[in-house]
């Protein structure tokens, strides 16, 4: 559980969080000193100034980093241990070659993003943007031009499904919160995120891929590939067996919590949560990693998979650590209660409600980072103007949430863990992050909340 300050008033919690943001551009940017030490610093003084007790401060920290690394840690670690092996036994290559000769060179960006978007639909953003990048990777150094343009529709397509579509827990935890329909919310929110990922995902990130040039990871693909002759190589099927395991065990967990609340199935029963419990995206990459080890180990030896496995690690440690960081300013932010105080501040303003859902939300995504946090929040506060509020359909209602999902998308920065995640892993400046990564975001939430909006109009 956070810790609660005795927080200063709004308007000054709000000055303080943009100094604080001002502080760490000044840090990174400026003075160049590493990010996961910018961030620890400007947390401890966050702490500091809006008056969480000295006794809390560092449990506080301490709180907000471990969060985030009990999420990311394993996954990136697990996930760059597949990547590692698809990577050195060529299946990324296989998968890219595939996607190449069937799609054409031309469309390999948007090929990429259709196929995250539907390995997002029962996929986490983290897990599945970690197991992506490697075969991402594959493509853009067989076809060359900056790996920004095939990197933003993957990681575009993950964040739209991630906030906008049942069964993850987000969309699922607000239409709970405000009485949608989740079988209608699954429509409209497929619906709405397809034109979304392509006007604000696969357009912008060609436009990117053109006027932002970055070298190739070397957190990925720094090893050639074993083989020699790609007679050796994976066959495709292997590949998409491997690729496709993840996904459908991840959706045991959000299918059945999706069908939990809405009371098709008993979430209480044993069944259920042993299923649910292999569906976890810790326990559903650990299967993934056992089996990439079954499949490739009779060929490579058990010693060279070790070794594979040892040699993964190394390069993802800082985006770790970086990664924990972030998510150690967020909840620094979270527990001094700014985004609670803005949101509250706004709830009171009069705006139609479709409006201040989308506004509330931004501003708490803001505040403290979490698109979840923020999308879950802000369903709570506005859940009872809205069963108050005559005349709301079942497609209103989606709308709503929709709005909050798009509130609680844009403006990705230094306090989401997300923002790291992907600067570490395309290894960008924390600049070209910003220009890249969230903008966007801001594009993905904007361009989602005037379709509902507008459909709210005319329907």
């Amino acid at each position: 559980m956070e810790l609660l300050a005795q927080s200063p008033e709004p308007t000054t919690l709000l000055l303080i969080a943009l100094g604080a943001i001002a502080l760490l551009l000044l840090l990174i940017m400026k003075l160049k000193v590493h990010a996961f030490a910018s961030l620890t610093l400007v947390s401890l003084a966050t702490a500091l100034t809006t008056g969480i007790p000295i006794d809390n401060v560092v449990p506080t920290m301490m709180t907000g980093f471990g969060n985030t690394l009990a999420s990311v840690a394993l996954l990136v670690g697990l996930g760059a241990m597949i990547g590692k092996i698809l990577e050195v036994t060529g299946g990324a290559n296989v998968l890219a070659d595939t996607l190449i000769a069937r799609f054409g060179e031309a469309r390999a960006p948007l090929a990429l993003g259709i196929a995250s978007l539907l390995f997002g639909f029962p996929i986490f953003f983290d897990a599945g943007l970690i197991v992506m990048m490697p075969i991402m990777f594959s493509v853009a150094k067989r076809l060359g031009g900056s790996p920004i343009k095939y990197a933003l529709p993957v990681a575009g397509a993950f964040a739209v499904m991630h906030t906008f579509v049942p069964p993850h827990p987000g969309p699922v935890a607000a239409s709970d919160l405000l009485g949608a329909d989740m079988g209608l919310l699954l429509v409209v929110g497929l619906l709405v995120s397809f034109p979304t990922w392509y006007l604000g995902s696969y357009l912008f990130g060609l436009y990117a891929g053109k006027k932002f040039n970055i070298p190739l990871a070397k957190a990925f693909l720094n090893t050639e590939v074993m083989f020699k002759s790609k007679k050796d190589y994976p066959a495709f099927s292997t590949v998409l067996m491997i690729l496709l395991l993840p996904v459908l065990l991840i959706f045991l967990d959000t299918g059945l919590n999706a069908l939990s609340v809405a009371g098709m199935v008993n979430g209480e029963s044993t069944w259920v949560g042993f299923l649910r419990m292999l569906g976890k995206t810790p326990v559903a990459l650990l299967i993934t990693l056992l089996t990439c080890l079954l499949v490739f180990g009779q060929k490579l030896g058990k010693s060279k998979m070790e070794k594979l496995c040892t040699d993964s690690l190394a390069p993802i440690c800082a985006v770790i650590l970086v990664t924990g960081a972030g998510g150690m300013f967020g909840g620094v932010l979270r527990a001094s209660g700014i985004g609670q105080a803005l949101a509250t501040m706004l709830s009171d303003t009069g705006m139609p409600i479709i409006l201040a859902a989308f506004v509330i939300a931004t501003c708490l995504r803001v505040a403290q980072g979490s698109a979840t946090v923020a999308l879950t929040t802000t369903a709570a506060l506005i859940a009872p103007t809205v069963s108050h509020t005559v005349g709301l359909s079942q497609l209103d209602l989606c709308f709503i949430v929709i709005a909050i999902a798009g509130g609680a998308t844009v403006l990705s920065h230094f306090n989401d863990s997300g923002f790291w995640l992907v600067s570490r892993l395309l290894e960008m400046d924390e600049k070209t992050t910003l220009k890249t990564w969230t903008v966007m975001e801001t594009l993905l939430g904007t361009i989602a909340f005037v379709i509902v909006a507008l459909l709210s109009i005319l329907l």
